[in-house]
């Protein structure tokens, strides 16, 4: 299958992922993705590191059956526990043609505005250059995050070593993904924003952040809430935006990567294709209630 198809695969412990799929078929609308949502183990966040890297390697090896050459971990908890090990450990040995990327490295790029690859690099978008940087020169940034990714203390470290001026400051949501999945109230959803919010405010006493990370996908389903909690001039990063920039400057440097499905035969792949682990129907009105638009999930074969 390896070389015959070029889609990419993009996978999430649930919905949260979609928010970076969004992103990803607008920026490059003629690319076939293939998402999945391991919705039978989600949340993440409150797992172990072995049992989140098992259940990520698994649904990255089924993306990788099923023809996608290029994975993005759409999910700051697997990116964080799961994503390193499998780059450095498991490709090498299984899958050594393909390949795996994170929503942490565009993100932390974005507060420091330095690149793995040189500094203040600009990378082109359809309409002319767009730079990577997301917010102007923070000197406190907050991060709302799972408690895995948290415990992980992976943005401070990787903040630090690129911008040891800013000051990282953060807080483990500990309900909110699982709310967000099983489509609890918005009143309830609210409250939990409001009280996770007065925790990192009085982590921070009198200071003030410039910006705020949503530092898992499936914040960004409920942002308006995040931001009715936020002070006026404080800069919510895209997270879902910088990831597609992020992908859009890799495809440039890896074509072999980013065939169109336009380029294909008639009768070829489908653009895009939805898979759960979960119960399809379920997950399909779920996930359909929180984009405002029919989505068609499928269940993946045993």
């Amino acid at each position: 299958m390896l070389g015959s198809v070029s889609m990419i695969g993009v996978f999430d412990s649930g919905h949260g992922g979609l928010t970076i799929l969004n992103e990803l078929s607008a920026a490059l609308p003629q690319q076939a993705f293939v998402y999945l949502g391991d919705h039978a183990h989600a949340p993440y966040g409150n797992r172990a590191g072995p049992e989140i890297y098992e259940f990520t390697r698994r649904s990255v090896e089924r993306l990788f059956e099923m023809g996608c050459r290029l994975v993005i971990l759409a999910c700051n908890t697997a990116s964080t526990i799961a994503l390193h090990r499998l780059q450095t450990e498991w490709l090498a040995t299984h899958w050594p043609e393909n390949r795996i990327l994170g929503v942490i490295v565009p993100t932390i790029e974005a507060i420091t505005g330095v690149t793995w690859l040189a500094r203040h690099r600009t990378v082109p978008d359809r309409v002319g250059h767009v730079e990577r940087t997301a917010i102007r020169a923070p000197r406190v940034v907050g991060v709302f995050a799972t408690p895995a990714t948290v415990r992980s203390q992976v943005y401070p470290i990787e903040i630090a070593r690129r911008s040891p001026r800013i000051r990282v400051a953060q807080q483990a949501c500990r309900e909110l993904v699982g709310q967000i999945e099983n489509g609890a109230p918005r009143e309830q959803i609210a409250a939990t924003i409001a009280a996770d919010a007065r925790e990192l405010a009085a982590s921070l006493g009198a200071v003030r952040p410039e910006a705020i990370v949503l530092g898992c996908t499936h914040f960004p389903l409920v942002r308006d809430l995040f931001e009715a909690e936020l002070d006026a001039g404080i800069e919510l990063v895209s997270q879902p935006r910088q990831v597609a920039l992020a992908l859009m400057d890799y495809l440039q440097r890896h074509p072999a990567f980013a065939e169109p499905a336009a380029s294909r035969a008639p009768g070829g792949i489908e653009t895009l294709t939805l898979w759960t682990s979960g119960d399809a129907a379920d997950v399909s009105i779920r996930a359909g209630h929180l984009f405002g638009r029919p989505l068609a999930f499928r269940a993946l074969p045993d």
